[in-house]
């Protein structure tokens, strides 16, 4: 079965495209700019800010900006399972990302983490997923304990507010 990928433009128009799609495009570039030639037809096209992690581009093609998120095979897996990737915590707070047994909790109310410091381990899908610090903060509250079974979204750890 050939991999699809899914373009979403600007939240509104959504086009499938296939790894055969993808070979058919020739890109020009230099360091300003770039041209895209596909069916003999040819855009100017300029990538002006990129979110690699969410797949998240804006660019400008023939002087108009659009915002293009990329989506593959998982993404549309992940969706449809009702799970996330990722760490969805917010800054002051660390919520489930999906359903799933703790299985440790390396903080305690009052402590002080760095950002990246690990605060505990969720195991989802015969997987273990480690949550970290988003920020460097004095842990607030702890809302879990070892064994507890969680679902996504949940609130897990929170964070005193930066002021």
């Amino acid at each position: 079965m050939e991999e699809k990928f899914k373009a979403i433009v600007n939240d509104t128009f959504e086009f499938s495209l296939s790894l055969k799609d993808l070979e058919t495009l020739d890109v020009i570039s230099d360091s300003k700019k770039s041209n895209i030639i596909y069916a003999h037809k040819s855009v100017e096209a300029n990538i002006f800010e990129t979110d690699f992690r969410n797949r998240i581009y804006t660019v400008s093609i023939n002087g108009n900006r659009y915002q293009v998120r990329l989506k593959n095979k998982l993404d549309a897996l992940i969706a449809k399972m009702g799970l996330s990737l990722g760490n969805t915590a917010i800054e002051d707070e660390i919520l489930a990302p999906m359903p799933g047994i703790i299985l440790e909790v390396n903080v305690s109310e009052g402590d002080e983490v760095k950002k990246g410091d690990f605060l505990c381990v969720l195991e989802a899908m015969k997987m273990e997923n480690t949550l970290t610090a988003p920020r460097d903060g004095i842990v607030k509250s702890v809302n879990i304990a070892k064994g507890e079974t969680v679902d996504k979204g949940k609130l897990l750890i929170e964070f005193h507010k930066n002021d």
